[in-house]
């Protein structure tokens, strides 16, 4: 984990009137453990094999300040769930494609939608402060092949798929 996400996060806590706990720091290594997106559940099970103290409600809680500290971003990426994004610190203009499929979610950057964005935005008065852009689509190797490893991968570790529209 990036030692400025923690100073970040110990900087504006201070402002809040607020302190540095053990437990809040095994949440915040936790959620910035890998760049994989992540619910409340999954984080709160993350940090369950390592600190068994934690209770659920600090996770909530500790998810809520690392948005409002603009360190995690609030994302949906289907069936109305909250996915939590990691990786808008250092990529904060990227956007997510997700399969329909197999969930998978993949990232991308492209200077083109930047640049739409931008021409949009100043047209019609305003000026852009941050994009976000979801892709829905269908996996083409399953419609090619008849399968996907990702969807088989999927269910086998058990995740939860999206319903198809």
């Amino acid at each position: 984990m990036d030692q400025a996400v923690l100073d970040r996060l110990d900087t504006f806590i201070r402002k809040k009137g607020l302190r540095r706990t053990g437990q809040r720091d095994v949440i915040v290594r936790a959620a910035f453990a890998s760049d994989d997106h992540f619910t409340a559940d999954e984080l709160f099970e993350r940090v369950s094999r390592t600190d068994s103290t934690a209770s659920r409600a600090t996770v909530y809680r500790t998810l809520s300040l690392l948005v409002e500290a603009g360190l995690l971003r609030e994302i949906e990426l289907g069936d109305n769930h909250k996915t939590y994004d990691p990786n808008f610190v250092d990529k904060p203009a990227h956007n997510h494609l997700v399969c329909i499929d197999c969930g998978r979610v993949v990232e991308f950057e492209d200077s083109h939608i930047e640049l739409i964005n931008d021409c949009v935005t100043r047209r019609l008065g305003y000026r852009p402060v941050r994009q976000s852009l979801k892709i829905e689509a269908g996996c083409e190797q399953l419609r090619l092949k008849g399968r996907c490893p990702n969807l088989i991968a999927a269910r086998l570790s058990g995740k939860r798929l999206r319903k198809k529209r």
